[in-house]
């Protein structure tokens, strides 16, 4: 996903309490005090991460529960001056934040180079791959595996949630393309609508990764194929705009 850019308000609130963090010593008790009593920064910096989030405003790290908390990337304790920092800002789940991530902050040994996935940095592609029907992700990176372990992103809410949404997606690609054949146009745009606003947008990313493919006949509705065919197809064939699909790029999609 792509980080907007740091309105002047918002950049002056930050800098204002960066600069009273400095002045305390920029220790981490500091970095606390001063986030708390930040109101209106921390209300502007929300609210342009809710822009960003993916879906109906969910977390940026699984995707599934809504995004509530202001996430420190880096956190407080370790880098207390960076606590106003925008680009080290994400918003969370208050499971990713609080239960799974907390102050974990794994780092290569040798480099020093985080081994989280950034979503607004990195595509989750290059380090993880799904599992559709399963819901189950892989990684083939140390950034994808440190990932996955720090955000709980395999718990069983999240495998079952992605699970549901590709049967649900498959469902709906089918039935969006009956309606572009009997020349429903406006019953396509609102399918395609309620398709990109869904759940676990990495679910249909990684369906439509399987147009043209022998993968997408195995799974078992055999309309399928040729509804996500002219899905990928582009708006000419569609019968309906395409809506960008926010959010955290996805992770490529593997055998059922």
């Amino acid at each position: 996903m792509q980080r907007l850019p740091a309105t002047h308000t918002m950049v002056e609130l930050c800098d204002f309490r960066t600069e009273k963090i400095q002045e305390a010593g920029a220790t981490s008790k500091a970095a606390y005090d001063q986030w708390k009593a930040a109101k209106p920064a921390r209300r502007h910096i929300k609210g342009l991460l809710e822009q960003m989030a993916p879906g109906r405003i969910r977390c940026m790290y699984c995707l599934d529960s809504r995004g509530t908390d202001i996430d420190h990337f880096e956190p407080k304790a370790r880098t207390p001056l960076r606590t106003f920092c925008w680009d080290n800002h994400l918003l969370a789940c208050s499971h990713c934040n609080s239960n799974e991530k907390r102050d974990a902050f794994p780092c290569d040994p040798t480099t020093g180079a985080c081994l989280l996935i950034d979503p607004t940095v990195d595509d989750p592609a290059d380090h993880l791959k799904l599992l559709p029907r399963s819901g189950e992700l892989k990684w083939h990176t140390p950034k994808g595996q440190h990932s996955i372990e720090v955000f709980g992103l395999n718990r069983d809410e999240l495998q079952k949630g992605r699970a549901d949404a590709c049967e649900m997606f498959i469902s709906g690609l089918v039935r969006w393309h009956d309606q572009v054949q009997l020349g429903k146009t406006e019953a396509a745009m609102r399918t395609a609508i309620r398709l990109r606003r869904s759940d676990f947008p990495e679910v249909l990313r990684t369906l439509e990764g399987l147009a043209g493919t022998p993968l997408a006949s195995l799974l078992e509705d055999r309309h399928f194929p040729e509804a996500l065919s002219a899905w990928t197809a582009g708006p000419d064939r569609r019968g309906a705009a395409p809506l960008p699909c926010r959010g955290a790029a996805v992770p490529r999609p593997e055998r059922y």
